[in-house]
């Protein structure tokens, strides 16, 4: 969290991502068409990285509808409720919110109302049960990309 949207911003937090998650190659990277996430240096760090970058069509709200669905409910739930005095109460809270609560725990009627951590879980399993079979069939809800719920 920071006070600017410059593309270090973005450059820092792909890099915790990808240090922290260890993406296998192909994970897709959907944004705006914000200038942070159109500069040469990002999309090169994604490329390095094997994520696929997407990005939305220009004024369509619909493209990254779960995403915006985040965002309305981390307001409505955290960040509207109480003044903050300083960056890092803020950073702190919405760090909690999401590790503590969100990922883990708050159910979503776009992963089948399961917890985005629960849905990955499953994601994972369902994987590791089509490379046990051998079989190359994808067993419902494999091909579905996990949600990625940090900010």
């Amino acid at each position: 969290m920071a006070a600017h949207m410059r593309k270090e911003l973005v450059l820092e937090a792909l890099q915790m991502a990808v240090e922290r998650r260890r993406p296998a190659k192909g994970v897709i990277h959907h944004s705006d068409h914000g200038s942070q996430y159109t500069a040469l240096l990002f999309t090169g760090r994604c490329q390095q990285a094997g994520i696929e970058v997407s990005m939305g069509s220009i004024g369509d709200c619909f493209d990254n509808a779960v995403s915006e669905s985040f965002h309305a409910s981390l307001k409505k739930e955290l960040i509207h409720r109480r003044p903050w005095p300083t960056r890092a109460e803020a950073r702190s809270a919405i760090f909690e919110y999401i590790e503590g609560w969100f990922n883990p725990r708050r159910r979503h009627s776009t992963l089948g109302y399961l917890s985005p951590a629960d849905y990955e879980q499953a994601h994972h399993e369902a994987l590791a049960a089509t490379k046990l079979d051998g079989a190359g069939v994808t067993p419902e809800g494999a091909d579905k990309a996990p949600a990625a719920c940090s900010p």
